[in-house]
């Protein structure tokens, strides 16, 4: 088992967002989580992750996650390679350079982060994503910003991580390039 969800609720602020939430998630398996703006599903992400506490529910993840949310979470006063770098120091993660060519990236490794396009920064935090080579990925809205290809390059990289046992839990609002993955819709 990747991913166990019990029992989750999730409160933000007096607003009760869902409860009752229920998910078993194993190597190989995919679940995109959809619904409106505002119902939940970043909060369910942050959840998994354990970046934000239920309140109500039990949580058994992996020790190691990948997270990639709204924010790119590289320093734009750096290139690009030694942004990636930093954090593939911290998470002792190896392949960057093969997730910099998987993610198309590679050639923009000396250009300073804040001069790439909201694509280029995508397409760079799901290449530190793949790099990471944590077993369960937690994916919010991961097409944002990107383009046909890079959407077509992030399918590939989700099948590659589910391929290797690797697990994928996903946030979205349109659909995601993940052959066989369950949606849930939370209303």
């Amino acid at each position: 088992m990747m991913l166990a969800m019990r029992g989750i609720a999730c409160l933000r602020g007096e607003r009760l967002l869902f409860e009752g939430f229920d998910l078993v998630l194993e190597a190989g398996g995919a679940l995109v989580v959809t619904g409106p703006n505002g119902i939940g599903k970043s909060s369910l992400l942050r959840i998994a992750a354990g970046l934000l506490r239920p309140a109500a529910g039990a949580v058994e993840r992996p020790a190691r996650v990948a997270w990639l949310g709204e924010q790119a979470a590289l320093d734009g006063d750096r290139t690009l390679g030694e942004a990636l770098g930093f954090w593939a120091k911290l998470d002792r993660a190896e392949g960057l350079e093969a997730a910099m060519e998987a993610m198309d990236v590679a050639h923009l490794a000396r250009v300073p982060v804040r001069w790439l396009s909201t694509g280029q920064r995508r397409r760079a935090a799901i290449a530190r994503t793949i790099a990471g080579a944590a077993p369960l990925w937690l994916l919010d809205e991961p097409s944002n910003g990107l383009d046909v290809e890079g959407i077509e390059r992030l399918g590939h990289a989700m099948a590659a991580h589910r391929a290797k046992g690797g697990a994928v839990l996903a946030a979205s609002h349109v659909p995601l390039p993940l052959d066989g993955a369950r949606t849930h819709a939370l209303a």
